[in-house]
């Protein structure tokens, strides 16, 4: 994907972006049980994820054009998608340390996102410090310092009901869907010749 910035930076465009720089996590069976858990109220940990994404992103455009600072949008976006890979649901009491989740969710989410799909130190530094201040070491790049900033945009509205990501969330999963369907297709022909 090439690093421009878009001329006109629409959803579509937005969404475009981050499936094509994110694809092989959101296409990740693994990545998917995220649409199980709950966030914030009717929010999955999927949704909020592919918003805080979407928010960063449109953060390091604006930094980008306007200022010529130099992002590095690949580990921006995996980084955001993988912020919140914990993996559980967090509003169960039954689940040890259910009520110091927000200390110790972004560790857990390092670690697994680490296993599943190896990170860099970039991406590392987004997941583990997202929760600063309450992950009381801040965020060493200027990727984390984005996602953290979108991960509490992201989370004040969809605590107060604000509809800010439905539109791109509709087309990431339209990608999924898409990519998947082809990749099925692709498989007949190999299981009719076999």
């Amino acid at each position: 994907m090439s690093s421009a910035i878009p001329k006109k930076v629409t959803e579509y465009r937005v969404a475009k972006e981050l499936f094509s720089r994110g694809q092989d996590i959101l296409l990740d069976p693994r990545s998917q049980q995220m649409k199980n858990c709950y966030m914030h109220g009717t929010t999955t940990v999927f949704e909020h994820c592919v918003s805080v994404a979407k928010y960063s992103l449109l953060m390091a455009y604006y930094l980008e054009r306007k200022f010529k600072i130099k992002v590095d949008r690949d580990s921006l976006i995996r980084g955001a998608l993988l912020h919140d890979y914990f993996l559980y649901d967090w509003h169960d009491k039954t689940i040890p340390g259910h009520n110091i989740h927000g200390f110790t969710h972004p560790g857990t989410a390092c670690r697994n996102a680490d296993r599943d799909f190896g990170l860099n130190k970039v991406e590392k530094d987004i997941i583990s410090k997202h929760m600063f201040p309450l992950t009381i070491v801040p965020p060493r790049y200027r990727e984390s310092v984005l996602v953290t900033i979108a991960d509490k945009w992201c989370a004040l509205c969809e605590t107060f009901k604000v509809d800010v990501s439905s539109y791109i969330i509709f087309r990431v999963n339209r990608s999924i869907e898409f990519a998947n369907a082809r990749s099925q297709q692709e498989a007949i022909p190999a299981e009719q010749t076999a």
